[in-house]
């Protein structure tokens, strides 16, 4: 089944300034005051967070604050209330190959150590991003990442330039720079203004906020870069595509590439849901990841259909999955193969059109390690599970708190967002854990490293 349409249009909002092209929600001024949010990192055991599945209600409510706005510069020293760890001394003692030679989000040019390492959390309940320093497992910035703060964000994806993009649940992709080098001077005050706490500016004020491109739709969930193409010349990252889908339950589910430079939508194809298509369901496409080629994945919240879309002419395939019903995460890893996971977890091999699958006692998300005999690791709800790529049988199992979207950072240590206020970070040897506790109503289980994206590779027969 193929089905092609391509559109040329521009959804994008400025931060800068500039008029509302394309909008559904205007272009007004939103919350003055920056929130103050306390934060604290705590080693090993700390009180569950309280997951729950099935949380997904299409809503998010935004918090107000009257506290005194706080202005910093990219100058200023980060400030949280979370102490600093010592993880980074005593995690694992190999560093994991991702594969690329990204710029300075990551590496420098050509190689070697990285030089930060970030994970992006949605703050669904209030309408806020928080990036997380993973070596001091503190929060070192949060922004809101829609106009009127509402936009219940859930899913993020880092670049291999090392930014975000967000989707928000309620409409609205947004991208923010990891490095305040990039941000542009554009709010008439002097310098860079930006977050390097728990504190966010008002919207307009925060100048790291790159672009927002707002949508309509009644549920957009998955967002999902592409790799670019890599400049040697400038050691930066040509080309950077965000993969989104939205849906407003009338007959068709659309998914569409945005410009990464702008967010302006380049492609869409819309996908007739019915019989033998996908589900005419509210969420649409609930998980979303891209392989080696630049190819799209997306998948359906207890859906037993997922959908491949081939970037190179926006074609698409409808791929019957195991009748389980209840997938939740999903990821591809560094040979192509891709994952549903939730209590169950099945891998896809796309090159023999076969599937394989085993009870693990997951939960939700689930990332890949990319390193030799790398582990597939999924949420459990309250800790993670490493699982055998290859037989699909629990090796590892590191209990903590709660747990909802899983990730991997550089270094190789196993994050999970939960389902609240909590991040932790295990070592994937020792099970040791650190957390971070300052997070609000955050749900997040994408790639929210960039690991995933570093090292996704394709198939081969």
């Amino acid at each position: 089944m193929t089905m092609k349409t391509t559109i040329t249009m521009k959804t994008i909002t400025r931060v800068a300034g500039l008029a509302c092209l394309v909008s559904n929600l205007g272009c007004g001024d939103t919350p003055g005051n920056a929130d103050e949010v306390g934060g604290t990192q705590e080693s090993s055991t700390t009180q569950d967070s309280g997951t729950e599945v099935g949380n997904e209600t299409g809503s998010g409510t935004a918090e107000s604050s009257d506290s005194a706005t706080t202005t910093t510069t990219a100058t200023t020293d980060a400030t949280t209330d979370a102490t600093t760890s010592d993880s980074a001394e005593s995690g694992p003692q190999t560093k994991f190959d991702i594969g690329t030679v990204p710029d300075t989000g990551f590496m420098n040019c050509g190689g070697g150590d990285s030089e930060f390492s970030y994970l992006w959390a949605a703050n669904s309940d209030q309408g806020t991003i928080s990036k997380i320093d993973t070596k001091t497992v503190t929060e070192v910035g949060r922004y809101i990442v829609r106009p009127d703060s509402a936009g219940s964000p859930s899913r993020t994806s880092v670049s291999l330039s090392g930014n975000v993009a967000v989707a928000n649940r309620n409409g609205g992709v947004t991208k923010i720079y990891a490095n305040p080098d990039n941000c542009e001077d554009t709010n008439g005050t002097p310098g860079i203004q930006t977050s390097n706490s728990a504190a966010f500016l008002a919207w307009g004020q925060e100048e790291c906020v790159a672009w927002h491109a707002p949508f309509g739709y009644q549920s957009q969930r998955p967002v999902a870069w592409t790799r670019g193409e890599f400049n040697q010349g400038t050691c930066q990252y040509d080309n950077e595509e965000v993969f989104t889908s939205g849906n407003n339950a009338n007959g068709h589910i659309d998914i569409l590439v945005l410009d990464g430079d702008d967010g302006s939508v380049t492609e869409m194809i819309q996908i007739p849901t019915g019989p033998n298509t996908l589900d005419d369901d509210y969420f649409g496409i609930y998980g979303g990841a891209v392989d080696g080629d630049g190819n799209f994945w997306g998948t359906q919240l207890g859906g037993e259909r997922m959908v491949k879309v081939n970037r190179a002419d926006m074609s698409y395939d409808i791929i019957h999955t195991p009748g389980y019903g209840s997938w939740y995460g999903m990821t591809v890893d560094s040979d192509g193969m891709v994952w549903l996971c939730s209590d169950t977890v099945a891998r896809y091999d796309p090159m023999t059109q076969s599937w394989a699958q085993a009870s693990v006692g997951g939960y939700t998300g689930c990332m890949a390690d990319a390193s030799e005999n790398g582990l597939l690791w999924a949420s459990t709800g309250s800790g993670v599970v490493g699982v055998n790529r290859d037989t699909l049988q629990v090796e590892k199992s590191c209990p903590g708190n709660g747990s909802y979207g899983v990730s991997i950072d550089f270094e190789g240590y196993v994050w999970a967002v939960a389902y609240g206020s909590l991040a932790t970070k295990w070592d994937p040897v020792t099970c040791q854990s650190w957390s971070y506790n300052g997070l609000v109503g955050a749900y997040t289980y994408s790639d929210m490293t960039g690991y995933a994206l570093s090292n996704v590779g394709t198939p081969s027969g």
